[in-house]
């Protein structure tokens, strides 16, 4: 019987059961939705909207960064025993983690669950950055000679799958509820779009936004070709773990439209080739 607080309830565990069941059905049918939807939306923002006009092909860098997602996808799909939601279910069928251990307020359960897995990711980013091992693979998504909505599932299958590992075992430490790491998975998907669109937001709302979420302007400064600001905003959804631990600046120091995006060592057009993106981690950089 699941528990909450001090209340349980037989119709209450069967409904939760019930909505369990069913998110596990069509988890994936939910997250594809959610991310059309977002995409769409993002993308017909930055055409009404933009902050600086794109130098580079749309049609080169869509189909590498989109083709990329297209392979991290399948490829987190093929690793369903580390999938988040799936090792959420195990870990309550079977009682392991924290919140499966202890009698905690559902709302307490599923808020906690949002905040530590952000920490999480906020963490392994920071790390991805540190360890030259990991920033090879990381180091893809900086690569992009410019910066929009497509940048944000420009993530390498190597790096997905390893952070879908750190996520599973943080999900069965804590016996996170399978619904907050569903709501989480697509909010992350979704932020990661948001916060890399080239989208123009007035300056005042773009400041008080910034204290609840990050923004596109906020997380564009982590995608200057200088380094101190490259190593700088690495929050995906919360911006407090960057003021809390020291790494927030507020901007680039050229500006927002004249700051260059990318790497100094991937400077090439055809770099952004779904090819050329697959082996990255394994090329050098050019001097």
């Amino acid at each position: 019987m699941a528990r909450c607080g001090n209340f349980t309830h037989p119709r209450y565990d069967a409904v939760m059961s019930d909505i369990t069941a069913r998110l596990l059905t069509f988890e994936p049918q939910i997250r594809l939705g959610a991310f059309i939807g977002v995409l769409l939306a993002m993308m017909l923002w930055e055409r009404a909207a933009p902050l600086r006009a794109l130098s580079q092909s749309l049609m080169l860098r869509w189909s590498g960064n989109l083709g990329i997602a297209a392979v991290s996808t399948l490829a987190a799909r093929l690793a369903a025993p580390i999938i988040p939601a799936g090792v959420a279910a195990v870990a309550a069928s079977n009682g392991w983690g924290l919140f499966n251990l202890i009698a905690l307020p559902a709302w307490l359960t599923f808020g906690a669950t949002l905040l530590v897995l952000d920490a999480l990711i906020y963490a392994q980013h920071r790390a991805f950055h540190a360890i030259p091992l990991l920033w090879r693979l990381h180091r893809m998504h900086h690569a992009d000679l410019e910066l929009d909505t497509t940048t944000g599932l420009r993530f390498h299958p190597f790096e997905i799958l390893l952070s879908l590992l750190i996520k599973a075992a943080a999900v069965l430490a804590l016996g996170a509820p399978i619904l907050a790491v569903i709501v989480f998975e697509i909010i992350l998907n979704a932020t990661a779009m948001f916060n890399h669109g080239n989208v123009r937001i007035p300056p005042g709302i773009d400041r008080w936004l910034r204290l609840i979420v990050v923004t596109p302007l906020m997380h564009r400064v982590h995608h200057s070709i200088v380094r101190t600001e490259t190593d700088s905003n690495f929050g995906f959804n919360l911006p407090w773990w960057d003021r809390i631990f020291g790494t927030y600046k507020s901007a680039p120091a050229a500006g927002y439209l004249d700051m260059v995006v990318g790497l100094p060592g991937f400077r090439s057009p055809g770099a952004s080739r779904l090819d050329r993106l697959l082996i990255q981690p394994f090329s050098r950089e050019q001097p």
